[in-house]
Formats: C-alpha cells, sequence, structure tokens
C-alpha cells in the first residue's frame, strides 16, 4: 500500500515520467534512496527531482521523526565517476557491434586484423584495469561523447558517466576480419528540454530525426539519440586504434591540427 502511494506520489506532477523501482542503501542512520524512470524523451533530471519531493513528503507522513538531509545524497550519481552507474546504469544503457572486413582495415585504416585486436588487450583492457579505471576501458570515448552533447544540446557535464564504455575487439571469421564492440551502460540523453531548442542544436537534432518528443512511441527519440552516439564513439575507437597500432597518430596530428606556414 505504502509503495503504491508513493509511487502516485512520484508520478503526479509529469506526464510523463513514472516510476520503476527504487533501490535503498542503508549506512548508519542514514538510508540512500536511488529512483529509477522512465522520463519519455527527456533526460528527466527535473522530472525525478520534482517526482522524488513528492515521494519523501509521503514517506514523512509514516515516519514522523524522519528527517531528509538533502534532495541527492550522491546514490544518482550525476556528473561524478561511480560504480554504481556503471553495474547498475543510468540512463540509456546501449550495446553496439560491427564486423569490419580486414580489407577495409587494411586499405582505409592502413593497420591489420591482428594488431588492433592485440592493441586494444593490452591498452584499453589491462591497461586501464592498472589505472584504476571505472568505466575507462577504451579508448577516446570522452572525445566523441562530448563532440555529440555539444551538438545536440546536452548536458556537456554529463559527458563524466555518459562515457563510461568498455570497447571489445576480436578476430572473426578465421582472423581474416574484425568484430568491433562498444558497451556504454549510462548515456544521458534527451530529444526536448535543455539545450535541444537552441537553433543549430535543434537543426542537427532534425537532421538527425529525433527532434522534440515522439508523439506514437514517448522515448524513442531520445533511445535513437543514445544509439546515434554508442555509433559515433565506436566509429571513433576504430579509427584512434587503427592510428595506434600503425603508429600514425603522432603523424596525424601533425599534419591536421597544426597551422599551415604557407
Amino acid at each position: 500500500e505504502n509503495a503504491e502511494r508513493g509511487a502516485a506520489a512520484f508520478n503526479s506532477p509529469s506526464r510523463f515520467a513514472r516510476l520503476s523501482s527504487v533501490n535503498a542503501t542503508v549506512a548508519s542512520r542514514a538510508v540512500y534512496l536511488r529512483f529509477t524512470a522512465v522520463t519519455g524523451d527527456a533526460m528527466g533530471m527535473n522530472m525525478i527531482s520534482k517526482g522524488v519531493e513528492k515521494a519523501l513528503s509521503v514517506l514523512q507522513e509514516e515516519f514522523e521523526d524522519m528527517q531528509v538531509l538533502a534532495l541527492s545524497g550522491n546514490m544518482c550519481s550525476d556528473k561524478k565517476p561511480s560504480s554504481v552507474n556503471w553495474v547498475q546504469g543510468r540512463g540509456k544503457s546501449v550495446v553496439c557491434e560491427a564486423i569490419i572486413s580486414g580489407e577495409v582495415v587494411e586499405k582505409v585504416l592502413k593497420s591489420n586484423v591482428k594488431d588492433i585486436v592485440e592493441l586494444n588487450h593490452w591498452k584499453n583492457m589491462v591497461g586501464s584495469a592498472l589505472a584504476g579505471s571505472i568505466g575507462g576501458f577504451n579508448a577516446h570515448a570522452s572525445n566523441n561523447v562530448t563532440a555529440i552533447f555539444l551538438a545536440c544540446g546536452q548536458d556537456p557535464a554529463q559527458n563524466v558517466e555518459s562515457s563510461n564504455c568498455m570497447t571489445n575487439v576480436e578476430a572473426v571469421n578465421d582472423g581474416k576480419d574484425l568484430y568491433l564492440s562498444v558497451t556504454m551502460p549510462s548515456i544521458e540523453v534527451g530529444t526536448v528540454g535543455g539545450g535541444t531548442h537552441l537553433p543549430g542544436q535543434s537543426a542537427m537534432l532534425e537532421a538527425i530525426g529525433v527532434k522534440g518528443a515522439n508523439l506514437e512511441n514517448p522515448g524513442e527519440n531520445a533511445r535513437k539519440l543514445a544509439r546515434v552516439v554508442a555509433v559515433g564513439t565506436m566509429a571513433g575507437e576504430l579509427s584512434l586504434l587503427s592510428a595506434l597500432a600503425a603508429g600514425h597518430l603522432v603523424k596525424s596530428h601533425m599534419q591536421h591540427n597544426r597551422k599551415s606556414n604557407k
């Protein structure tokens, strides 16, 4: 009965926010509640904040001596590196994969399957583990995520958790071709609200085909944008891994990232 009352209170301020679950973590005399909800095509922070306030007011009616210290206790966990987002997810969780032919790897990327697979193991897996990384098992996911966020009116500070990414590379088809995937459990995006109304960002969302709310299937535009983020990140991972494996990184920077003396 109390769960139903709490959910009804949470849902009351919004037409789209609907509570999915609440997880409680106890530390000494404190209880940290992590609310999970669907929020349509919005990223949803404001929706959830309003809903949480309403839900907590119901709890206070039942537990009169309960003290609410703050709306957020950092178990969210917003704009901070954390294991909870890596393990449980936050926003949209996406896995994207592709198979790149060995011919393309050699002729376009100027590398080879074996070297890319070996590099990904020692760099993205072993190197990241030695560094004690949380969600950083990738070459440069953050570069791609931030670029798309800025172009599409997202909150650039949420790049922190949205860039959680594990890049996996394998040799397939008898070692001739390259299998590539990115696993991104916490991409925080929306196609309404925030900076999505700005002219340039709105035009970009329209070009992708996800501008505004999806009236027929609420939330589908935001889900599609999350998939775009993952695809862009995967392409960037393939590019950098290929350049590193072929020893082209510094040469490319010197050639394309310096002013001409002419």
